[in-house]
């Protein structure tokens, strides 16, 4: 038996049920802390898997104004050099004040350092977070080692696995 594992094996599947609980308890830590009195003036969800998280939380938190940052740093499962594709209302952002920014993931934080450096008083949240990325989030819920691949469910189907030993 080889100990070789391809690098889907160290995954942890995220299922829908799992990403709304862990989007809902991300809110709660996010609850009571922007600086208007506790409220965020709003929520930018970093595209495409920020999005989920960031209706959650601004669904959770009663915050009405939703805009997104799409920002390009894979291809496929290889990071790539992150670059802004669509920013956010600029009149809204400003300088992030106010502003909560939530992603999925934080991997090796190439993607929230770009848009810190345009945003640098904006809050980072995210749902995941691995080592590497940590020091770009403000608030995270669950960490993961640098070498798990998360399977989110907006990118899965079901399909029948063959049993570890036997053939069923």
């Amino acid at each position: 038996m080889t100990t070789d594992r391809l690098p889907h094996e160290k995954g942890f599947h995220v299922s829908w049920d799992q990403i709304h609980r862990d989007a809902r308890a991300l809110a709660w830590r996010l609850q009571g802390q922007g600086p208007d009195e506790g409220n965020w003036r709003a929520v930018v969800a970093i595209t495409r898997g920020g999005m989920a998280p960031a209706m959650i939380v601004a669904r959770e938190l009663d915050i009405r104004t939703v805009d997104t940052i799409s920002v390009k740093s894979y291809n496929h499962q290889n990071q790539a050099e992150a670059r802004v594709l669509k920013a956010p209302d600029a009149a809204m952002m400003g300088d992030g004040d106010g502003i909560l920014v939530v992603d999925d993931l934080v991997d090796s934080g190439k993607t929230l350092e770009l848009v810190r450096s345009l945003y640098p008083k904006a809050h980072f949240a995210t749902v995941y977070a691995k080592p590497k990325g940590k020091p770009q989030v403000n608030t995270y819920i669950t960490e993961v080692s640098q070498d798990t691949w998360i399977f989110f469910p907006w990118d899965m189907a079901l399909q029948y696995v063959q049993p570890i030993r036997g053939s069923d």
